[in-house]
């Protein structure tokens, strides 16, 4: 059978390319086995990136044992806890298409017959699933799994913790001592924070879309079981190559579905909604918001982790998994069973046998945390376009809610105001100017709702931007505000004190003014410029898409 390798290597005409593959190491024995590279993210700043060289070793040693040769290179990778809060945090959603980007340019300048993806953290997940769904050769994913959670004092904590306890601090609720206490025990192993934040959540979605094997959500980084599920995902991937078996064959539209009903049933983070448009994208599926609230109608949200709830991802992983969980929501009779995985089983044969151990942390479908899915989408004048809520961290008293606007145009802004101690309750904190193209880079906004949380102001102010929000966040945080402020969306014309209106259940968020003060204020409105005008990100702003597009770069 001919492979895609052959290109680059078969005749006597590449009778160079071989010499200089030979100058790498490589025997002809090597060469003429099938060529897998491994897009590897280790680096030594992410906690969840720093024993990722480990573990592509043991992805090599199963590409070895299966009859393949390996060929490995690295991407960038941006730690989300690390950039907040100052510059860094522009870089980091335009992280996800530079990672894309340099997967496809490697696959492309080199041919080879397979591709390992081994990411872990928040952008470098889905940056290197769009690139698995572009270049659509056969691709498996193995991520370097969550972290352990910290213990406090005979209770778990995790990172998110340390951000609310900046709150508490300011609050004078807890000491600078203690502050450290929490600082120095909420990360205390390797890999992506162990609450169901951004990374894990993306994670745990990929077992569902079909494209990783069943565990690679969950399992504990630090666990050696990691190292065996990368060992197999080696050998997987080169029969992946034998059956021809590609990216586009799993993402189908209802693969899609089926992660959003996983997605609700989880409580999952505000950007799995931004990463699957992404990745629907590259994998030329039509996927849109409405499906997103469509499913979160009929999915409850059976677990609770952290920021919302007490578990975190080990205990998912001890509970049964994703599988377990699929094999629950499986009784709603909504999920397409017979999706394509890389298991070369459907997603039904891999979630059929999977059992729940721990009901505390997978509920039954007829007894839910919450009975609609973890995520909404919500429109209204202010977010035509869509805007998305992570309503399961909400208090059911705040389900309604008018509030007085407190503008701000950027996060830097509203951080002062609130460690100051001058948000109120009742307020509104909108917080524009941080979108895809006018922040630019659509900055997380975790310190300002951690610190409305530490102060405990979570279920009395609302916080919106047309900026997004860490997994980590809780409370009535609305994000992805489209369009944004920048591009003329409603939220840049909001004015200090303006009434505004929000509505979880009927799933709107409108402004109080009425129409012809709308319009007077459009006529002398004159959008803020970038924060950033040089370099990557100037690029950037100039060809992002809006966020209910997925922000992605148009083409």
């Amino acid at each position: 059978m001919a492979r895609r390798s052959d290109i680059m290597l078969k005749g006597y005409e590449r009778a160079p390319h071989r010499s200089l593959l030979k100058a790498d190491g490589f025997t002809d024995i090597e060469l003429n086995r099938p060529i897998i590279a491994i897009a590897n993210s280790a680096n030594d700043i992410v906690p969840g990136h720093i024993h990722l060289k480990t573990l592509v070793e043991a992805v090599k040693a199963g590409i070895y044992m299966a009859g393949g040769t390996p060929v490995e290179f690295n991407t960038i990778a941006v730690d989300d806890g690390i950039a907040m809060g100052h510059l860094g945090m522009h870089y980091s959603l335009p992280s996800r298409e530079n990672i894309a980007d340099a997967v496809e340019i490697m696959i492309s300048a080199h041919p080879v017959d397979g591709l390992v993806i081994l990411p872990a953290c928040d952008k470098i997940v889905p940056g290197m699933m769009m690139a698995a769904a572009r270049v659509n050769i056969p691709t498996i994913m193995i991520s370097g799994g969550p972290m352990l959670a910290g213990r406090y004092r005979g209770t778990d904590i995790d990172l998110a913790k340390t951000f609310e306890g900046v709150g508490k601090y300011i609050s004078g609720d807890i000491s600078e001592d203690e502050l450290l206490e929490i600082e120095n025990i909420s990360c205390p192993s390797c890999g992506s924070c162990s609450g169901m934040y951004s990374a894990n959540s993306i994670n745990c979605i990929s077992e569902v879309l079909g494209l990783s094997l069943p565990g690679n959500g969950t399992m504990p980084a630090p666990l050696s079981a990691r190292v065996r599920l990368a060992k197999i995902a080696g050998m997987k991937i080169v029969d992946l190559i034998e059956k021809n078996i590609k990216p586009r064959d799993i993402l189908t539209l209802d693969a899609f579905k089926n992660a959003i009903c996983a997605d609700m049933a989880m409580g999952c983070s505000t950007n799995t909604v931004l990463h699957l448009l992404a990745i629907a994208q590259e994998a030329k599926v039509d996927l849109n918001l409405d499906m997103f609230n469509e499913i979160s109608d009929k999915v409850p949200d059976l677990c609770s982790f952290s920021p919302v709830g007490p578990y975190h991802l080990q205990d998912l992983d001890e509970a049964g998994g994703m599988m377990a969980l699929l094999n629950e929501v499986d009784k709603l009779g909504i999920l397409n069973r017979d999706c394509v995985t890389v298991t070369g089983k459907t997603i039904y044969e891999n979630y059929k046998d999977a059992k729940v151990y721990r009901r505390e942390v997978i509920r039954p479908v007829d007894d839910p945390y919450y009975p609609k899915g973890g995520l909404s989408v919500l429109k209204g004048n202010i977010a035509p376009y869509g805007s998305v809520l992570k309503q399961s961290g909400v208090d059911e008293s705040m389900n309604y809610f008018v509030g007085k606007a407190r503008v701000f145009d950027s996060e830097e802004e509203s951080l002062k105001a609130i460690f100051n101690k001058q948000i109120q309750k009742g307020d509104v904190i909108v917080i524009r100017y941080e979108g895809p193209a006018g922040g630019p880079g659509m900055k997380e906004m975790l310190q300002p709702t951690s610190a409305i949380a530490g102060m405990g102001l979570d279920k009395d102010v609302a916080l919106i931007t047309d900026g997004r929000f860490s997994g980590a966040t809780r409370g009535l945080s609305i994000g992805h505000i489209s369009p944004e402020a920048y591009v003329g969306g409603l939220i840049g014309l909001i004015e200090e004190g303006d009434k505004i209106e929000i509505d979880v259940n009927k799933k709107t968020i409108n402004l109080l003014v009425d129409d012809e003060t709308i319009n007077e204020r459009k006529k002398n409105f004159k959008p803020k410029e970038p924060k950033i005008t040089t370099g990557y990100l100037a690029r950037y702003s100039k060809m992002v898409d809006q966020a209910h597009k997925g922000a992605v770069l148009k083409s």
